[in-house]
């Protein structure tokens, strides 16, 4: 779990296999994220590829965490500030078993795990052995707008 300021994502442009975390980063610093809609943007195929998404927070009781196995996300906070959560998954207890096609195995609440209130312009990094719990709200449920790039790993 890596956790910073959108002025240092060239630090992390060497990270992973095949240049793709220097994809990610290009990706990020060369488009106005304020102006993306929602969706889905493809920048290296399945290897990289970005969705953009808007909602509210909800309290930290009902948000969940979550992990992958063959992506690392990026989550980006665009516009607003939400909680997310790390716990390494060896911690954590599966509620919802390993769904392959969505590359998501869900985990209960169990774990406090260290929170960090993420507002816009900061990220967290999450790899495959990172749970994660995102969409929690600071104080009071709020407005946030996103952006996840998923990175695959392998």
């Amino acid at each position: 779990m890596i956790f910073d300021l959108a002025a240092n994502l060239d630090f992390y442009r060497n990270l992973g296999i095949e240049g793709r975390y220097a994809k990610a980063v290009d990706f990020l610093k060369s488009h106005d994220l304020t102006t993306l809609e929602n969706g889905k943007y493809e920048i290296d195929g399945r290897n990289v590829y970005a969705n953009v998404m808007d909602y509210d927070t909800v309290p930290w009781e009902e948000a969940s965490y979550e992990a992958h196995e063959n992506y690392t996300d990026i989550q980006y906070i665009i516009q607003g500030c939400e909680v997310m959560t790390y716990a390494p998954v060896g911690q954590l207890t599966v509620s919802v078993p390993y769904n392959q096609d969505k590359d998501v195995v869900k985990f209960d609440n169990s774990v406090a795990g260290l929170r960090v209130a993420v507002h816009a312009g900061e990220f967290m990094i999450f790899n495959p052995w990172d749970g994660h719990k995102p969409k929690a709200a600071e104080k009071e449920p709020a407005y946030v707008k996103k952006i996840v790039v998923k990175i695959k790993e392998n």
